[in-house]
């Protein structure tokens, strides 16, 4: 599946964000080739899984100006350069603990000519900054993302929904939702994106 795909469901990028669209497929297939930071298998459906999964984000909300977005455990630098390359006017900060992977990401801002991001290697506890949200993508279960997180949210919301964790996640999550009585919006990735691969994937928001 090409890249088509991000543009059939995202028709108003600007002719700089459709050429960094395309880009990524190349970069991150010379990347994995030397530093596995997405699975061999998977590659086939880069754009599917990867690239059009870290964009239902930018379904669910509409990042405003100056606002600022950590990536949490980012990986290859997933949900965050996709939705850096659709925001340029928004500030994303990605953050991993794995060097190889923080350096990859760092190579990959720079050859799209990103100007909107920050890698950091290093762990969410050691941050001093403030964010609006927190976007993330399967990396540990909510509570633990939310103990992780919650010193780093600014308490003035400016967006349509409240500052927040903003996260990725798949299968059942009637256990690890549990103690989010209230204060949760649970989204199917489905209803965006009418896809085989997207029936089980959720976008969760707790605020």
């Amino acid at each position: 599946m090409s890249a088509q795909i991000i543009l059939d469901y995202f028709p108003k990028l600007t002719e700089v964000q459709t050429t960094q669209i395309k880009q990524l497929e190349t970069l991150y297939k010379e990347w994995n080739e030397r530093i596995n930071v997405i699975s061999r298998k998977d590659f086939e459906h880069f754009y599917e899984r990867h690239v059009l999964h870290a964009l239902s984000i930018a379904k669910f909300l509409t990042f405003k100006d100056g606002s600022s977005i950590l990536d949490l455990g980012t990986g290859g630098g997933f949900p965050g350069i996709p939705l850096a390359i659709l925001f340029p006017t928004i500030h994303f900060t990605l953050i991993d603990g794995i060097g190889k992977k923080i350096m990859v990401v760092e190579e990959i801002v720079a050859a799209l000519g990103l100007q909107n991001v920050t890698p950091i290697k290093g762990r969410a506890e050691e941050l001093k900054e403030k964010f609006d949200f927190v976007v993330t993508r399967a990396v540990a279960p909510m509570q633990e993302l939310c103990n992780w997180s919650q010193k780093l949210i600014k308490k003035d919301d400016i967006h349509a929904v409240p500052n927040g964790i903003i996260a990725l996640k798949g299968g059942d999550l009637k256990e690890e939702l549990k103690p989010f009585k209230k204060n949760k919006i649970v989204v199917d990735i489905h209803s965006y994106f009418p896809l085989p691969y997207f029936e089980t994937k959720k976008l969760v928001h707790v605020y």
